[in-house]
Formats: structure tokens, C-alpha cells, sequence
């Protein structure tokens, strides 16, 4: 049986993102993943290492331009991404932050239409996401982008949680 001691060397360090970097891209590809890695190109994140996580907004958190960060940095990130193979379609992917004293949350939608229409979703369940927490709205902000298809295209919009302080111990 593990003591005490031996179970706080085990304690997970756990890190606070206190930087938000949101971007947004499109493209077209020879194949869907392509596009979907073109789009992300044109975002600037395209050299990352992306890891999808859930949608909150640490308080306190600024919102700002993306540090430079080495090829292959893993970052966890909020995205959104609407790939189409249909010439003449309109994708749209947009993130939504909202955010207030408390903190915030980020909500992400893509669909096959107008970016304005997306951010109108995204813009409903932020309201949605405060109020059911409680919480006072204080600001929105997006990336958005809208894309149409040539062959292959993608939008993408995401969310970088960055610059972590640490908390816990090991």
C-alpha cells in the first residue's frame, strides 16, 4: 500500500492557460486532409500540434497575437473545422469567446453555409453556456472563417490556450 509521501510524488501537475490566441483560415487541398492542413496554414497554427479540449476561458485570461512557438508544440486548442467536396459550397467554421469576471467559455459550430450565420449559433450557445452557469456576459469575440469550394476546401477556426502557469505539485 502507497503511504501519503509516495502518493504526493504522484500528484498530476496541472497548468492554468492565461493567453488565448484566436485564429481562423480556409483553403482548398488535393484531398480533404490537405485542405483541412492548408486551412490551418493560412490560421498561422499550422506548425503545432493541436490537441482538441473543451471550451472554458480561464478568468483572467488576455486575448492576444500567437508567441512564437517551436514546429511541433503541443497546444491545447478549441477548434472547428467544415471540409466540402462540393464546387460552389460555402463553408464556415467559427469559435466564439464569451467571456466575463468569472471566466468564460468558448463554443465552436461549422456548417455549409455563411460565416455570419455561424457566428449567430456560436453567439446563442455562449449566451446559453453563461446562463446557465450564472454568470454575467460581458464580451464576445470570434474567428470566423468562410470558404467557397473550388474541389477540395476547408475553414477552420480554433482557439490556442496558451502561455500555462502551473498548479498542483508533484
Amino acid at each position: 500500500m502507497e503511504t501519503s509521501t509516495e502518493l504526493a510524488t504522484l500528484t498530476p501537475l496541472y497548468v492554468l492557460p492565461r493567453a488565448i490566441h484566436l485564429a481562423s483560415g480556409a483553403s482548398e487541398g488535393r484531398t480533404p486532409l490537405n485542405a483541412f492542413d492548408n486551412a490551418l496554414l493560412d490560421a498561422g497554427v499550422h506548425n503545432l500540434n493541436l490537441v482538441r479540449v473543451s471550451s472554458i476561458v480561464p478568468r483572467g485570461a488576455i486575448f492576444g497575437g500567437l508567441p512564437g512557438l517551436p514546429v511541433g508544440t503541443v497546444v491545447p486548442t478549441v477548434y472547428s473545422e467544415h471540409t466540402s467536396t462540393i464546387p460552389g459550397e460555402i463553408s464556415s467554421a467559427c469559435v466564439g469567446a464569451g467571456v466575463g469576471t468569472c471566466g468564460g467559455v468558448l463554443m465552436e459550430y461549422h456548417h455549409a453555409g455563411s460565416g455570419p450565420e455561424a457566428e449567430r449559433v456560436v453567439l446563442t450557445m455562449i449566451e446559453e453556456g453563461f446562463e446557465r452557469r450564472g454568470w454575467t456576459l460581458d464580451d464576445v469575440l470570434f474567428a470566423t472563417a468562410e470558404h467557397r469550394t473550388d474541389r477540395i476546401g476547408c475553414a477552420v477556426a480554433a482557439a490556442l490556450l496558451l502561455d500555462p502557469a502551473p498548479i498542483g505539485g508533484r
